[in-house]
């Protein structure tokens, strides 16, 4: 087997686990389909320099990046800063990625990749505190804030640090197939796989955590509970406040409605258990707070563009009754 070569582009600056996250992911497909030869990685730099994460992790690249020959898929991490004021970094990405099969960043690589023209005219994501910068400066990428990951064509864009992995592993499945990349997500202890289309932010993440105790308590019941009585009236009660001052607590201090809150736990409890269970839609449904079926389908045909049925089969972490 042709052994696919991966380029990973290491300038100063670069966040080090945009770096070894997908490379722990490409390293790990050789076991796992116990073909040693399954990727060849190779880190360059401009110049093949030493450089300086982020962080202050010294990182010693195989070559320099003018030099690498042949590239089956070219991976630009990102860091800070983003920038390349004399634009040999981005003139060697696009003179790589011309020639790549494929072309990947990871968080705020996707400026590298924008700057060298790779996005122009492509739906793209970036680490969400990035977002608004990335369509601002280049009103001719179609930003979208919410996925882990998007992929336009032959071009891969992904969020911030863990998200690197996802994409990855969403390749690995891609190359060698579903057994493969699960083998690696087991060994790695990760997902396998968050679907690209999942919000960069759980709900809990998104939201903030109010600063009084009784609402922090209320969080954390609808997180427990999301087949109980979660009305406003309820919640409300559990806090011991009016309903009308529940509600304008609770938005004021965790930045959404209760309403939207409780329905977006729903969805992320319904959606771990179509992902990692045989329970069947009636029983989900139920025990996620949606009553029925119907109500949990046109939640995520809202949500997720896609029925519960069709979302289990595509996303499910392990075959029924895999182990």
């Amino acid at each position: 087997m042709r052994a696919r070569s991966v380029v990973v582009v290491l300038y100063d600056g670069v966040q080090s686990l945009d770096v070894t996250g997908p490379v722990e992911v490409f390293a790990g497909a050789g076991a796992a389909t116990r073909q040693p030869g399954a990727y060849r990685v190779t880190t360059a730099s401009p110049g093949g320099r030493p450089v300086r994460s982020g962080s202050g992790l010294r990182l010693l690249p195989d070559a320099d990046l003018a030099e690498v020959g042949p590239v089956h898929t070219l991976l630009v991490p990102g860091g800070e800063p983003f920038e390349d004021p004399e634009g040999v970094l981005v003139g060697r990405i696009r003179e790589l990625a011309g020639r790549a099969e494929r072309v990947v960043s990871v968080c705020t690589g996707a400026f590298l990749l924008a700057e060298a023209g790779l996005l122009s005219g492509r739906r793209a994501t970036t680490h969400w505190a990035y977002c608004e910068e990335l369509a601002r400066r280049f009103p001719d990428v179609t930003v979208d804030p919410d996925p882990i990951h998007v992929r336009d064509g032959h071009v891969a864009t992904s969020a911030g640090v863990t998200a690197g992995i996802d994409l990855a592993l969403a390749l690995v499945e891609e190359d060698f197939g579903r057994d493969t990349a699960l083998l690696i997500a087991r060994h790695l202890v990760v997902f396998l796989r968050r679907p690209g289309n999942q919000a960069q932010f759980s709900t809990q993440l998104a939201a903030q955590v109010a600063a009084r105790q009784p609402l922090r308590e209320v969080q954390r019941w609808i997180a427990e509970h999301p087949e109980a009585d979660l009305s406003v009236e309820a919640l409300a009660h559990r806090s011991a406040l009016s309903p009308r001052h529940f509600a304008r607590a609770f938005a004021a201090e965790v930045g959404v409605p209760p309403g939207r809150y409780v329905g977006g736990v729903r969805l992320e409890a319904a959606r771990r258990l179509l992902e990692d269970t045989d329970d069947g839609i009636e029983e989900i449904a139920r025990s996620c707070g949606y009553g029925t079926p119907e109500a949990m389908r046109r939640a995520f045909v809202r949500s997720l563009a896609a029925p519960p049925a069709e979302y289990r089969r595509r996303f499910r972490s392990a075959p029924a009754g895999g182990h």
